[in-house]
């Protein structure tokens, strides 16, 4: 199984780089997450988005739906999309942690 590397840990991703143990996320996973995905530098916008998506998979074991995170978090499809280019599942959700195949946005 391949691990991704931070500065302190390192953790077991699946072939597509999600987490495969989502209680190990943490901020530096996340940013190591967003680093493969080509994102140099997390910024406040990213973590509003990232920090929603989190917070909802916590509460409900599921991301939530598409229309919901761009309500919740004020930004356009367009814009998570320039956040996040490889999209709000591949990236957005990937960076925050969440598990692959669980029904992301």
């Amino acid at each position: 199984m391949p691990h991704l590397k931070t500065r302190t840990t390192s953790v077991e991703v699946d072939d597509e780089g999600f987490l495969r143990q989502p209680e190990r996320w943490n901020d530096e996973v996340a940013a190591a997450l967003a680093a493969t995905a080509g994102i140099a530098e997390l910024t406040a916008e990213h973590w509003r988005v990232v920090r929603y998506l989190r917070q909802h998979f916590l509460d409900s074991g599921l991301a939530p739906m598409l229309r919901k995170l761009c309500k919740q978090t004020g930004f356009s499809l367009k814009k998570i999309y320039e956040l996040f280019p490889d999209g709000p599942t591949k990236g957005a959700c990937r960076v925050a942690g969440l598990p692959n195949g669980n029904g992301c946005v």
